[in-house]
């Protein structure tokens, strides 16, 4: 559905983007992570035709983003961080007024608004002066905008910023509920809630991609050695040589004790399974297991490092 080969942007000796590739399924929800400055949000003003690039390529639904910019418009929806909204207009003469820009024929205009309407939860708002909503009631009309003309892509930037954790809540679960009808690019700086909404997620530093994949599969990727938590009621020594023992685990390390209970972490070979082993050596001194769990890194842990590597 969108397809971005090499794309560049300079502005005079400085490049904002160099030569990024990466591409969206159809009905994918795409994160999209950077630091302030990586290039995101240059990224997503040149796949909406705001502006060129100065070399590469980009399409969506087939259109190239520079030869056909108004099929290109014609079949995205975007939500820029600070959404342009006109507080004076009620949020259903804005719809209808914003419809009629990007080209929806008159007589469809009330089916699309009133769709867009339902599908961000205003229909009861719609006769309310924008001015007089929430935060993050406007933000919903914002997202309404961005799919009155019911695009086939949605280009949303930092879509939750400024909201309360609720608000946040309500806006993940509309966006999550798009996934299928609708493909989506998502930049944000939360970065649970791409865990939370996305299937895969580009990272982008300095202008240049650094990684691509699903969260899952960068935390197997970038961790290396699985890593465990033990905690264990018996002897701390004898605990520890007894694990060191065991065959793919590299490394005991004690993190805390209390009462006679320790806790542990075992870095061990990635690609072997030591659970089974470790609970039967437990069990098998008389020693009590009371916790055995795999540890992850979390996406700010990987976000951290790559940009940080970088």
């Amino acid at each position: 559905m969108i397809q971005v080969e090499k794309l560049t942007k300079s502005y005079g000796s400085y490049q904002a983007l160099n030569e990024i590739t990466f591409s969206v399924e159809k009905g994918e929800i795409l994160g999209f992570l950077g630091p302030n400055g990586a290039g995101k949000t240059t990224t997503m003003r040149i796949l909406t035709c705001f502006f060129p690039a100065t070399s590469g390529k980009a399409s969506i639904a087939g259109y190239d983003v520079f030869e056909e910019p108004h099929e290109v418009k014609k079949r995205i929806g975007y939500l820029p961080e600070n959404v342009p909204l006109y507080r004076d207009m009620k949020v259903v003469d804005y719809l209808t007024f914003v419809a009629g820009i990007k080209g929806v024929r008159r007589q469809d205009l009330k089916n699309r608004v009133g769709n867009a309407l339902e599908e961000c939860g205003l229909s009861d708002m719609s006769h309310k002066m924008i001015n007089e909503l929430s935060k993050g009631y406007r933000q919903r009309v914002g997202l309404a905008q961005a799919l009155v003309n019911e695009p086939e892509v949605l280009i949303l930037d930092e879509p939750t910023v400024g909201l309360d954790p609720k608000q946040i809540i309500e806006i993940r679960k509309l966006i999550k509920s798009l996934a299928g009808k609708r493909t989506i690019i998502l930049s944000t700086h939360i970065l649970p809630e791409v865990s939370m909404t996305c299937n895969r997620v580009v990272i982008i530093n300095k202008g240049k991609v650094v990684a691509v994949d699903t969260p899952q599969n960068l935390t197997s990727n970038i961790q290396g050695a699985s890593r465990l938590i033990v905690k264990v009621d018996g002897p701390a020594q004898e605990v520890i040589t007894g694990l060191q023992k065991i065959r793919g685990i590299n490394r005991v390390n004690k993190k805390e004790s209390s009462n006679g209970v320790s806790e542990f972490i075992l870095d061990t070979e990635k690609g072997i399974d030591v659970r089974r082993d470790i609970a039967a050596g437990i069990v098998r001194s008389g020693w009590g297991l009371l916790e055995l769990r795999p540890v992850e890194m979390s996406l700010e842990d990987i976000f951290i490092k790559l940009v940080t590597k970088e």
